[in-house]
């Protein structure tokens, strides 16, 4: 079966962005990204590059982890400030939203039903892993379907901003297996965490 991973960049204090929301990589940003993470990306997650990027670093890759890519309104409108309406057109792209009456982009589908019905159907087909990119309310609601965590940690603290998962996330303590973890020289990690689930 599929499995949900959450591969999202966080602050060594668990954040993902600033208190505003906009996007901390942007030109205005303040998220370091230094050559070997890019690096790191392009060998191990092309998929993961936004369609702009790879055609900048000429990546042609399709990428061994991901087929689908699944967002929350906020996370999405972020690229559609930049002008972009479908940031992964490599990929298949959900954006999940009450208030989008359309999509702005033939190839992105807009989902107003419910995130967990929508990813337990999406589980049982069959292809390579579904990636949560974020942001945090999204991640919040799918809380308890989030199978894999690949956080890129940046070494980086901030003090305040939007958390891996809303606020709105359920009380849930769960417990993770850490399965691979790469260091890189500027001080970035990226941890490879799998959900541990009970047997019954």
């Amino acid at each position: 079966m599929r499995k949900l991973t959450y591969f999202a960049a966080s602050t060594l204090d668990g954040f993902i962005a600033g208190p505003d929301g906009a996007d901390p990589t942007g030109p205005n940003g303040f998220w370091p990204i230094p050559a070997d993470y890019i690096e790191h990306l392009v060998a191990e997650y092309p998929e993961a590059l936004p369609g702009p990027a790879r055609q900048a670093l000429g990546v042609t890759a399709e990428g061994t982890h991901f087929d689908t890519v699944l967002e929350g309104r906020r996370s999405y409108e972020i690229g559609l400030a930049a002008g972009i309406t479908d940031a992964f057109p490599h990929l298949r792209h959900l954006v999940f939203s009450r208030t989008l009456t359309e999509s702005p982009d033939p190839a992105v589908r807009v989902v107003a039903e419910d995130p967990t019905a929508v990813v337990r159907a999406l589980k049982k087909e069959e292809g390579k892993d579904i990636w949560l990119i974020g942001g945090a309310e999204l991640a919040g609601a799918l809380y308890a379907e989030i199978d894999t965590l690949v956080l890129k940690v940046a070494p980086l603290t901030i003090g305040n901003g939007i958390p891996l998962f809303s606020r709105n996330a359920a009380f849930d303590p769960s417990s993770w297996t850490l399965t691979d973890h790469t260091v890189l020289k500027s001080g970035a990690l990226f941890l490879t965490y799998a959900r541990t689930r009970d047997a019954a």
